[in-house]
């Protein structure tokens, strides 16, 4: 409920539990500016994992097509090397 650092004043002998309406009021704006700051915080920090989860995307669609290219040209490769076999095995056996 108190922001970090601030705690209760453990109350004096004699003090009483009431406070001002300026006292409670001052409370109130502390602990307001307190969770602005907070979200401001928690708000940057999310837009900077937005950011990074965007260029991961980015990163994953860029490495997932280079792997697509490589596999059709492995493909292409390994039937062009089958059917050259395949010739030269034809050929010899005529």
């Amino acid at each position: 409920m108190y922001p970090q650092g601030r705690h209760p004043v453990p109350l004096q002998p004699g003090q009483s539990f009431k406070f001002t309406v300026l006292e409670t009021l001052d409370r109130i704006k502390e602990e307001f500016q307190f969770l602005q700051a907070q979200y401001h915080s928690l708000k940057l920090e999310c837009e900077k994992l937005a950011s990074e989860k965007t260029e991961m995307q980015r990163h994953y669609i860029m490495y997932y097509e280079m792997s697509y290219g490589l596999n059709i040209e492995m493909h292409k490769q390994v039937r062009s090397n089958t059917f050259g076999f395949l010739g030269v095995v034809g050929l010899s056996l005529v």
